[in-house]
């Protein structure tokens, strides 16, 4: 029987794209149409969570779906094009295909905002799967098989552990390395373009996983 070849997972936000100006732009539309004031500069220093969990702290918790949809609805043609990749996304992505695995996407963003991002940098994982956060993001891992994921938040560590896939982390985002590693990080790197050499000397711990835990 022939194996599957190796996947592994990525976040978005902090991960592999800098997502900071667009969704700060993208909080001052809706704190000017909704008339509420939001600390956008704030705000994107907690990049990683769903967006009603930072919605909560300005909007009372019945207008709180209704401040997301109107975010999204103006998230496309606000924060996408003021987005850029992080250095070294590309080639984490190029370097997982050339080892002749598949790279997936798994993160909280709303997917077809994800997907929007993607398509305007240029980056073409094998799937995106979006609205999934901290231990569901195991849902996704486990299902495509990947086993490894890489993330710049605690939550993505948590997701990573939860599917018995090893955690690569980044200190690109929110955490730093102290935390990543306290929240059970296998590998903390410093940005993504460390990624390629790492991959390409540890092609081995592609075999390591952790074991799913039990019911």
């Amino acid at each position: 029987m022939t194996s599957r070849p190796p996947t592994v997972g990525f976040d978005l936000d902090m991960t592999l794209i800098d997502s900071r100006p667009g969704i700060r732009a993208c909080y001052l539309e809706l704190s000017a149409r909704t008339g509420t004031y939001i600390d956008a500069d704030l705000a994107v220093t907690r990049l990683g969570p769903p967006l009603a969990e930072e919605l909560v702290n300005w909007f009372p918790a019945e207008r709180v779906e209704a401040a997301g949809a109107l975010y999204r609805e103006l998230y496309p043609a606000i924060a996408v094009s003021a987005t850029p990749a992080l250095t070294g996304a590309r080639e984490a992505i190029e370097a997982v295909r050339g080892s002749g695995g598949r790279a997936i996407v798994v993160t909280a963003k709303y997917e077809p905002n994800a997907k929007l991002h993607l398509e305007h940098l240029g980056i073409e994982p094998d799937a995106v799967i979006g609205d999934l956060w901290a231990e569901r993001k195991a849902e996704a891992l486990r299902e495509y098989g990947a086993r490894v994921y890489v993330g710049d938040h605690v939550g993505d560590v948590r997701g990573a552990r939860a599917a018995g896939a090893l955690s690569v982390a980044v200190a690109t985002g929110p955490c730093d390395e102290e935390e990543l590693r306290a929240a059970g990080a296998d590998v903390v790197l410093p940005d993504l373009t460390a990624f390629p050499d790492w991959l390409s000397a540890g092609g081995a711990l592609f075999s390591r996983q952790r074991e799913s835990p039990r019911a």
